[in-house]
């Protein structure tokens, strides 16, 4: 690399291939000085082509303050005349904050060009030449290899099985070590969290771990790898950190007190599946009071007397996952928290915490009811979003409809099938994009950000959820997987899942989107739990259900394992046209479940396990707010070959 007067400073573009997270390493051969001063190197990373330019799509810096502040953009090197390695480390060459580098980046490409900044005179020029003879990345996130894989999952369809990889490969990214000269600079340092392995909130931007991504995020890593660990150190510091009145944080980042509605609530979601999926109930017996101030104390005094409904108010502060400008009786947080009252009732009642259980399913009932009463709008047939428009007088709703609120009405209960169904209905109409489905119908609450045309894949995992809960619904949900996932993997930097999709296509907040985001990895639990069809229904696998979707686009065949502490349940299934499905399933040492009989359409039920002709048991499972009786196999530890259909 030498200097180029004519031509403009030389520079070379490195690509690694996929993004990719640590600590940058370059093997100098040495360096020859024209002038005074060592010659200048600037690095500029980017997770995109589009974003690659003469700065850092993001950089640490860009978020920091004051003596934390170190570069404008680009990380910079003097480089040595002799031969030497650098290491891209948190810091400056030289006094008086000369010379610096922001340190760990996440990234795809990185652009390198012989120029100093004149601020860093002295010690820098723009002249001279330098030799590198390797570049290399020390890679700081978890490294999934094929021996740490305790699950997995195939199919038919190749793009999925690619997604469903993918998807790990995102939340891998994720996890690493909370180090304080690596983290989010803005007050988000928490010595209760240091050197302890985290889920963080993205790969390249967000290096401070928040609890409302860990409602999917934390179920990818259950799902692949046997590394609860780093979920339940965000759950636990977030505890610890809770306010007297049971608000828990979000997350460390200004010191703990960043102003969200809805992540208490999260926080309860995610501990009651870390002690689903881990087995671990030492945590949630530890944590329990923590539980017991969110959902008995907390939201309770927001509760609307007249309407019996939730109610945000504006002066609370923006509010949830999207900092949406929204307050009011807010359909998301009401169906949120039904969600949350009845899934934890569910553990409560495993535990033997049976008044807890009998009043949060009550108090779930009630405020269900009262949702349907308020907030269905039946000229759509679809909840509205529940607040007023801008500009409106308060107590009004706005013409307008959401889909996280929609989206967790089904998954809690509140809607029944036949609402169900019309919701799915109009959101397909309402939202469908190229790139997924949109997360509001309008964009009257926010114009200037165009909220009709932004898809969150976070979000759009509650809909999928729903939509493949739904009977007659699975088949738009394998639609809506081809456009959102398709999307993201058909466009730089392909492989790892965004954060947000804008207008168009498009990275919703430009270069500062994270483009390996965990919140957005809901195709590995919706394969894994969905598809193939595995749900943990009692604490570690302990007894479990699998109820596979055999009717999703074109998959004729699934088979994957899912880990559980007692070692992983093996599951395949495939049909043959409507004439017979194939299960085999292999049943870890100390479990027991029930393989439910699916209606697909066959021509006759005759069942057989392991060669033998048996009559299906049935077992009842919650949904839509009531139990409901579904045909099935009982099934304990070992192997079994199970056929429903024509011998």
């Amino acid at each position: 690399m030498r200097d180029s007067a004519d031509n403009g400073p030389p520079e070379i573009v490195i690509d690694f291939g996929q993004n990719v997270a640590g600590i940058l390493n370059i093997n100098f051969a040495g360096s020859q000085n024209k002038t005074d001063g060592l010659p200048g190197l600037r690095l500029a990373f980017s997770e995109t082509l589009e974003f690659l330019t003469n700065r850092s799509d993001f950089t640490r810096s860009d978020n920091a303050r004051g003596e934390d502040k170190l570069t404008n953009g680009t990380d910079q090197i003097a480089v040595q005349n002799e031969p030497y390695t650098w290491r891209d480390l948190l810091g400056c060459q030289f006094e008086q904050q000369k010379v610096c580098s922001d340190g760990l980046h996440g990234f795809r490409y990185v652009k390198l060009w012989l120029e100093g900044l004149p601020s860093d005179a002295p010690y820098i020029s723009s002249t001279g030449s330098i030799a590198i003879s390797s570049v290399r990345l020390e890679w700081s996130a978890f490294l999934g290899t094929p021996e740490s894989f305790t699950g997995w999952f195939e199919c038919s369809n190749e793009e999925l099985t690619q997604w469903w990889y993918d998807g790990v490969y995102t939340v891998d990214l994720g996890t690493d070590v909370f180090l304080a000269n690596e983290t989010e600079p803005r007050d988000a340092r928490s010595p209760s969290l240091e050197g302890k392995q985290v889920l963080f909130d993205g790969a390249k931007r967000d290096r401070d771990p928040y609890v409302g991504d860990l409602a999917v995020a934390s179920l990818t890593s259950y799902l692949s790898h046997d590394f609860a660990e780093s979920t339940r150190n965000v759950l636990e510091d977030l505890a610890l950190h809770q306010r007297a009145d049971g608000w828990i944080p979000p997350a460390s980042i200004n010191n703990y007190s960043l102003p969200l509605f809805d992540y208490p609530l999260w926080w309860v979601v995610c501990s009651v599946d870390f002690t689903m999926y881990s087995g671990n109930t030492s945590y949630v017996e530890a944590y329990w009071p923590a539980i017991l101030k969110v959902i008995d104390e907390y939201y309770p005094k927001y509760m609307e007397k007249d309407t019996g409904l939730l109610v945000k108010s504006a002066e609370m502060g923006y509010g949830d996952y999207a900092f949406l400008p929204r307050s009011g009786p807010v359909t998301y947080y009401n169906a949120l928290y039904v969600h949350t009252l009845r899934y934890t009732s569910t553990l409560a009642a495993v535990l033997g915490r049976t008044d807890d259980a009998h009043r949060w399913a009550s108090r779930a009932e009630t405020l269900s009811k009262a949702v349907r009463k308020h907030n269905f709008d039946s000229r759509v047939k679809a909840f509205y979003d529940g607040g007023s428009c801008p500009n409106d007088k308060a107590g009004t709703y706005c013409d307008v409809h959401a889909q996280d609120g929609n989206s967790l009405a089904i998954i809690s209960g509140i809607a029944d099938k036949n609402t169900s169904t019309q919701i799915l209905d109009y959101w397909h109409k309402a939202a469908a994009r190229p790139y997924g489905n949109a997360f509001y119908d309008s964009s009257v609450l926010s114009p200037d950000d165009q909220f009709a045309d932004r898809v969150y894949a976070f979000i759009s995992y509650f809909e999928l959820q729903a939509r493949l809960m739904t009977p007659g619904a699975s088949n738009s949900a394998f639609d809506e997987i081809s456009r959102l996932y398709g999307w993201m993997s058909s466009h730089d930097p392909k492989i790892t899942m965004w954060e947000g999709i804008g207008p168009n296509g498009s990275a919703y907040q430009g270069a500062f989107t994270s483009m390996a985001h965990g919140w957005s990895t809901g195709i590995v639990p919706l394969l894994s739990n969905h598809v193939l069809g595995v749900v943990p229904t009692k604490p570690g696998f302990k007894r479990w259900r699998i109820c596979p979707v055999l009717e999703f686009g074109d998959v004729s065949w699934a088979k994957g394992e899912v880990p559980t502490p007692h070692g992983a349940l093996g599951v395949s299934w495939a049909k043959r046209g409507h004439e017979q499905v194939t299960f085999n399933i292999t049943v870890p040492h100390g479990t027991s479940g029930v393989l439910c009989l699916p209606e697909i359409g066959l021509r006759n039920r005759n069942v057989t396990v392991n060669g033998a002709p048996v009559a299906p048991d049935t077992f009842t499972q919650s949904r839509f707010g009531i139990e409901e009786e579904i045909p099935g196999v009982s099934l304990g530890e070992g192997a079994y070959s199970v056929m429903m259909g024509v011998a």
